[in-house]
């Protein structure tokens, strides 16, 4: 049984549960604080529900692009031709605002895996190294903001999203990025997600250890096999203490 020296996770319905939510209803909430920000520098403005429109209709187009070319969408670059269409320019710090407040209403709606904490300071108290590997336009900066309110910031050193690297899972090149960021070989790795084709799929494919969590037991493992499936977060300490233990 092979030793595991580093453990990577999924972020959503990994580490951060969001659940069902009701993504028009958010992303309409974002664009109003997003539509309030604008205003509030100044910038003339086409009325809300034109605005908003635009705004879905550039998202919802680089997101089918983004299928078809199995490349991550640009959010920063969408919404700067967005805004300049509109004469709108802004700087790097205020799109970053704009982006930031955009997710705001959706971040709200997450909840930190109730084991997460416990679980990978366990981890890092045994000097198994901890990162990310996520599939998300969100900006990593926003996120990286989103973790650290979660105090999941410090516990994930190394953090790859798809956004930065512009390829999703199960992309083998994402998965080797953040192995040589956090220089660590796939055969002493595990990946944990709740994805069985992006997540277990990707794991299996770069010889990691797969962990699919499930919580409520929804998943039916069909061709994606993972090496283990769990509910929650802390059942993952068995899981490398009996690898870890068998190597020794």
């Amino acid at each position: 049984m092979r030793r595991i020296d580093c453990i990577l996770f999924d972020l959503g319905e990994t580490l951060l549960h969001f659940g069902t939510v009701e993504i028009p209803r958010l992303f309409e909430a974002g664009a109003q604080l997003a539509y309030q920000y604008l205003k509030d520098l100044g910038f003339k403005l086409p009325e809300f529900r034109r605005y908003h429109r635009k705004k879905l209709f550039a998202i919802r187009w680089s997101y089918l692009l983004s299928r078809v070319t199995r490349r991550e969408i640009d959010t920063l670059g969408v919404l700067d031709k967005l805004h300049r269409d509109i004469s709108v320019q802004l700087t790097d710090e205020q799109a970053m605002k704009l982006a930031s407040l955009w997710y705001e209403p959706l971040s709200k709606e997450a909840k930190i895996e109730p084991t997460a904490i416990e679980t990978l300071e366990h981890f890092k108290a045994r000097g198994i190294r901890l990162g990310l590997v996520s599939n998300t336009f969100i900006p990593a900066e926003v996120l990286d903001r989103h973790l650290e309110r979660e105090n999941l910031l410090p516990l994930l050193p190394v953090r790859v999203y798809s956004c930065q690297s512009g390829l999703r899972k199960p992309n083998q090149a994402i998965f080797r990025a953040a192995l040589a960021k956090i220089q660590m070989e796939p055969d002493r790795t595990a990946f944990v997600g709740d994805s069985l084709k992006a997540d277990v799929h990707g794991a299996n494919k770069m010889g990691m250890v797969s962990v699919l969590i499930d919580p409520a037991s929804r998943s039916r493992v069909g061709f994606y096999k993972p090496d283990y499936t769990i509910r929650r977060l802390e059942e993952l300490k068995a899981i490398v203490d009996r690898h870890n233990s068998s190597a020794n």
